[in-house]
């Protein structure tokens, strides 16, 4: 018996406009049973064929779409879903002479809850639905055949997994463990990777347009870079010429890494050129706020601040708030370089979020130019959803 689900009258509009995603208010029926990640076929009320998809029983996504048509979801599928993903990269890869990029963006390459990077000779990996859980060993024998020399990491210990009935799970898939952090390239500029402890993948890769655009604004100027992580940021306005930069992070690991990504490149790092600062950003600012110290650029790239709805309402508080007290330590005509990587603010929103922040700073603030995620991150014409980190370069009087 073919095991399937049937959606609910009207249902199936947005399979229709190929759009991955089956809701469980959409289904009418579940016929046969389906094991979590299981491959479904997906049919209208009226019994048309539309999908095949994995079957999600813990999510609110019932159903993530492989495909709209009739094929086999097997080694020979992701083979050419993977080798599509790495020809659309082709370009952006010999542009920026990239070591390190994303090779599978999940639903924006027709891979839902798969996301790939790879660092150098290492396809590091997370699985994060019951669909991409399930094909695992599929997953791995196809990036193989694709990939023969790379070594393959796990990184799926991420919380959404929990939504999906699943646990985190790290761990090497194929290959050799790193000795050593891995040493990837990104426009001139060198970076350390730590693939097993390291946030995410490893690294911020969705970054790496925004970080060049950066270059431009940095020349002669002082420079505060909040929410440093491992420096990438300034890596690149040491590249552009900053007079002096602060990196401050929370995290004193990421900002050894940090100095050691500036050594790497050969950058200066005495105090007069380079800070690596421990500290809490939100406390840090208002302390340069209360003593008067200013710069001439602030980039700020705070985490996530909404994972879900509920969210929305106190991440935008806190944009708000990070954003005032940046303008509040510009020195007049200094540049902000303010971004979000939640998904859930769209780009109108966070606009809005910077202009209210400006009126509470008692500033005026001109938007002079627009960031989105770097190249090898696209965003499918089928899944808006896959435009999540939007950014500003804004002048402040």
């Amino acid at each position: 018996m073919t095991i399937s689900l049937t959606l609910a009258k009207g249902r199936e509009k947005s399979l229709i406009r190929r759009h991955p995603w089956v809701f469980s208010r959409a289904i009418e029926q579940i016929n046969g049973t389906p094991e979590a990640g299981q491959t479904v076929d997906i049919y209208s009320h009226d019994g048309r064929w539309l999908a095949k998809a994995a079957y999600s029983p813990h999510s609110q996504i019932r159903a993530r779409v492989w495909s709209f048509e009739k094929r086999e979801i097997d080694t020979n599928f992701f083979v050419e879903r993977i080798s599509q993903a790495q020809l659309l990269r082709e370009e952006v890869i010999q542009q920026g002479k990239l070591t390190g990029y994303r090779l599978i963006a999940a639903e924006s390459d027709g891979l839902p809850g798969i996301t790939i990077d790879r660092y150098d000779n290492y396809l590091v990996c997370q699985f994060l639905s019951a669909g991409a859980d399930y094909q695992k060993t599929v997953i791995v024998d196809a990036l193989r055949k694709c990939f023969p020399a790379i070594n393959i990491y796990e990184r799926s210990d991420v919380a959404i997994r929990k939504k999906e009935g699943l646990k985190p799970t790290t761990g090497l898939l194929h290959g050799n463990m790193p000795s050593d952090p891995v040493i990837i390239e990104e426009n001139g500029i060198k970076i350390s990777v730590d693939i097993v402890n390291g946030h995410k993948t490893g690294f911020y890769l969705d970054q790496r347009d925004s970080r060049y655009h950066a270059m431009k604004y940095v020349k002669d100027k002082e420079v505060l870079n909040c929410f440093s992580y491992t420096g990438g940021f300034g890596l690149y306005a040491a590249k552009g010429g900053a007079q002096r930069i602060i990196n401050a992070d929370v995290s004193q690991h990421a900002l050894e890494t940090a100095k050691l990504n500036a050594e790497l490149n050969q950058f200066d790092t005495s105090k007069k050129r380079m800070v690596f600062l421990n500290a809490d950003v939100f406390k840090l600012l208002r302390e340069y706020r209360d003593q008067g110290t200013q710069f001439d650029v602030v980039i700020m790239d705070p985490p996530k601040f909404a994972e879900s709805k509920a969210q929305l309402n106190g991440a935008c508080r806190g944009y708000k708030d990070i954003n005032m007290l940046a303008m509040q330590i510009l020195k007049p005509g200094g540049t902000l370089l303010t971004y979000s990587c939640s998904g859930l603010m769209d780009q109108t929103l966070f606009q809005k979020i910077i202009a209210d922040a400006a009126l509470d700073a008692k500033r005026h603030v001109k938007f002079i130019e627009r960031f989105g995620q770097a190249a090898d991150h696209p965003v499918d014409s089928t899944y808006p959803e896959g435009f999540y980190l939007k950014g500003f370069a804004c002048k402040v009087f």
